[in-house]
C-alpha cells in the first residue's frame, strides 16, 4: 500500500504541477546567475530602441511650440498616439505640414528615457541651431540672460522657462557646455526653447566685449558681493550673467561684467537653485523702474 505521501507526488505528477514548495524552483532561476543575464538582454533590447534624447521633444507642450515654429518646416518626424494624432489634424495643430505617424503609448515610450513623460507627443528632429549674436544685440534694449557652464538640462530649461515668461530678449549659451535644447530641457522649458531666440557662442568674454560695443551693460550675478541687484540695475539694455551653482561665474566672465551683484535674502538662506535665482533675477531687471 502507498503512503499517502506517495500518492500526492503521483497526483502532482500526472496534473503538471511541480513538486516541492511552490515558489521554490521559480525564485531559484529567477535570482540565479541567469536571471542578470536575461534583465540585462531585456535592459539591451529597449535601449536599442531609444533614439539619442538630443534628437528628441516629448511632451504635449514642447512638441506643439515645435510644430508652431515657422523654422521647423520640413523637419522631424511626427509620431503620436491614435488620440494625440487625431487632435492634431482636427485641431490644426501642426500649422507648417507635418503629418502624424500613428503609435501607442507603450511603443512611443521604448523610444524615451526612462521615466520620460511623452503625454502621446514625440518629435524626432534636429536641434535648433540659434541665431547669430548679433541678431539678439541689435537694437541694444531689455534683457539678455548669459549661462555660463550651467549643464543641467532641468535648469536651463526652467531659465528658458522664466525668460520668455518676462519678456527677455533671448538667451546665450556656449558651444561646448551646455545641453542640446530638446530631450528633458526642452520638457522643462515647455515650449520656450522654441519660441525665445538662443545664440550659441565659442567664448563669453568676447561675446561680452560684442554686446558692450553695442550697448549693452553686463550685470554678472555672485552671491559674495556687497552690491544688490536693484541697486545695480540702472532700467537699460542689461546682460544677465548666471553662473553655474557649484563654481559661479568664471573669473574671466567676471571680469567683463560692469557690475557684480547678489540677490538680497534677509531669510538668510545661503542660496536659491540658479533657475530660481534667474527668475527672481529677471523680475527684478524687467520691472519698470522710476526714471526710465
Amino acid at each position: 500500500m502507498s503512503s499517502k505521501r506517495e500518492r500526492n507526488d503521483r497526483k502532482r505528477a500526472f496534473s503538471g504541477r511541480p513538486k516541492g514548495p511552490p515558489h521554490g524552483p521559480q525564485k531559484a532561476a529567477a535570482t540565479g546567475p541567469d536571471a542578470g543575464r536575461t534583465r540585462r538582454a531585456d535592459g539591451d533590447r529597449a535601449a536599442r530602441g531609444r533614439v539619442d534624447p538630443d534628437h528628441l521633444l516629448w511632451g504635449r507642450h514642447p512638441v506643439l511650440a515645435a510644430l508652431a515654429n515657422p523654422a521647423r518646416r520640413g523637419m522631424g518626424r511626427l509620431i503620436a498616439t491614435p488620440e494625440r494624432a487625431a487632435e492634431i489634424e482636427d485641431g490644426g495643430l501642426a500649422p507648417h505640414g507635418h503629418r502624424a505617424e500613428v503609435m501607442d503609448g507603450a511603443e512611443i515610450a521604448r523610444m524615451l528615457p526612462p521615466g520620460a513623460v511623452h503625454q502621446g507627443f514625440v518629435f524626432k528632429v534636429a536641434p535648433l541651431e540659434g541665431v547669430p549674436l548679433s541678431e539678439l544685440a541689435d537694437p541694444a534694449q531689455g534683457v539678455i540672460v548669459m549661462l555660463d557652464q550651467i549643464t543641467d538640462p532641468q535648469n536651463v530649461g526652467a531659465i528658458f522657462r522664466s525668460a520668455l515668461a518676462f519678456g527677455a530678449r533671448g538667451v546665450v549659451v556656449q558651444d561646448r557646455h551646455s545641453p542640446a535644447l530638446a530631450g528633458a530641457l526642452a520638457k522643462a522649458a515647455v515650449g520656450a526653447t522654441e519660441r525665445l531666440l538662443h545664440a550659441r557662442v565659442t567664448n563669453l568674454s568676447r561675446a561680452l566685449e560684442t554686446l558692450a560695443e553695442a550697448g549693452w551693460r553686463a550685470v554678472g550675478l555672485d552671491g559674495s558681493t556687497d552690491v544688490d541687484l536693484a541697486d545695480a540695475l540702472d532700467g537699460g539694455p542689461t546682460v544677465l550673467i548666471m553662473g553655474s551653482e557649484g563654481d559661479g561665474i568664471r573669473r574671466l566672465v567676471a571680469e567683463h561684467c560692469d557690475v557684480l551683484a547678489r540677490i538680497p535674502m534677509p531669510g538668510g538662506f545661503e542660496s536659491l537653485n540658479v533657475s530660481n535665482a534667474a527668475a527672481v533675477a529677471l523680475y527684478e531687471a524687467t520691472r519698470p523702474r522710476r526714471g526710465t
